[in-house]
C-alpha cells in the first residue's frame, strides 16, 4: 500500500476537549500498521495537552466508525514472529490519563471494537453495528476485546459475540451493557462533545482521579481499592492546595 492510502490518524483541540479522528473513510476507516503508530503518537499528544481535558474518539466520512484492521495489511507480516512483535495501539488508548469517549457511527468491527471497548464511555448511533469476528477468520482478536466484554457484560454475553463472530447492532450492545448512551443516527458525534463538555467542566485533576480509581477497581482488591481511592483523593486536595498557595499574595496572612 502506498503511503497514500494508508490513512492517517489525526488529533484536534477545541477549548478543553480533543478529538482523535481515524481518517481512512474510502476504506471505512480500516486500520493500517501506519495507523497503528499513529493511534500511539495522538494519544501521547492528547496526554502531553493539558487543555486536553477530556478525549473523543470518531471515525471520519458518514459509514464507520472503524471496519478494524485492514486484511491487505495484515498480509505484510512476514511470520508470526513479527506479528507477535508489531506495535499495539490499545495499551496507548488504555494509557491515556483523561477520560475517553468513544463517538460510534456504522461498523465498528474487530479493532473497531476493540477501540470502542477501549474507551471510557460510549456515545452510539442506533445504526451502528459491532462485531468481533476475528474467530470467524481462524484467530482470536488480541485487542482486549474478551478482557472489556467480559468485565462489562458478564462471561456469557462475551462467549456469545467471541465464539460466534456475529454482528450486533447498538441497541443489543445497550442492552448488554456495552453502550451508556444510545442515539439516533447523526447525532452521535454531537450528543459526544455534550457529554465531553460536562466532564471537561471539572478539574481535570478531578476527573483523571475518579478514571484511575474506576480502572484501579477492574484489578485490585476491595481493600486495595480503598487505599487506592483515598491517595488519589489526597492528591486532589493537595492539588487544590497548591492553587490555593499560587492565588496567595506575598504578606498575605490568611
Amino acid at each position: 500500500m502506498t503511503q497514500d492510502t494508508d490513512g492517517s490518524v489525526e488529533f484536534t483541540l477545541s477549548g478543553n476537549l480533543g478529538e482523535i479522528t481515524l481518517n481512512r473513510p474510502a476504506k471505512h476507516n480500516a486500520l493500517t500498521p501506519r495507523m497503528y503508530r499513529q493511534i500511539g503518537d495522538r494519544c501521547a499528544e492528547a496526554n502531553e495537552t493539558a487543555a486536553a481535558h477530556v478525549v473523543i474518539f470518531r471515525g471520519a466520512g458518514e459509514r464507520a466508525f472503524c471496519a478494524g484492521s485492514d486484511i491487505k495489511a495484515l498480509e505484510g507480516y512476514a511470520d508470526f514472529w513479527v506479528w507477535r512483535n508489531r506495535y499495539d495501539y490499545i495499551p496507548p488508548i488504555l494509557g491515556l490519563r483523561k477520560p475517553a469517549i468513544a463517538a460510534v457511527k456504522g461498523w465498528a468491527l474487530g479493532g473497531g471494537l476493540e477501540i470502542a471497548l477501549a474507551c471510557d464511555l460510549r456515545v452510539v448511533a442506533r445504526s451502528a453495528v459491532f462485531a468481533a469476528p476475528e474467530v470467524q477468520l481462524g484467530w482470536n482478536g488480541a485487542g482486549g476485546a474478551a478482557q472489556h466484554l467480559t468485565r462489562m457484560c458478564g462471561q456469557g454475553q462475551a462467549m456469545k459475540l467471541l465464539l460466534t463472530g456475529d454482528r450486533f447492532d447498538a441497541e443489543e450492545a445497550h442492552r448488554i451493557g456495552m453502550v451508556e448512551y444510545l442515539v439516533e443516527p447523526g447525532e452521535e458525534l454531537t450528543r459526544a462533545r455534550e457529554v465531553a463538555a460536562q466532564i471537561a467542566a471539572h478539574a481535570p485533576h478531578a476527573t483523571q482521579a475518579v478514571k484511575a480509581a474506576v480502572r484501579g477497581a477492574l484489578d485490585l482488591s476491595l481493600e486495595q481499592g480503598l487505599r487506592n481511592e483515598n491517595e488519589l483523593m489526597s492528591l486532589c486536595f493537595a492539588k487544590a492546595e497548591q492553587a490555593k498557595m499560587r492565588e496567595r499574595q506575598p504578606g498575605d496572612d490568611r
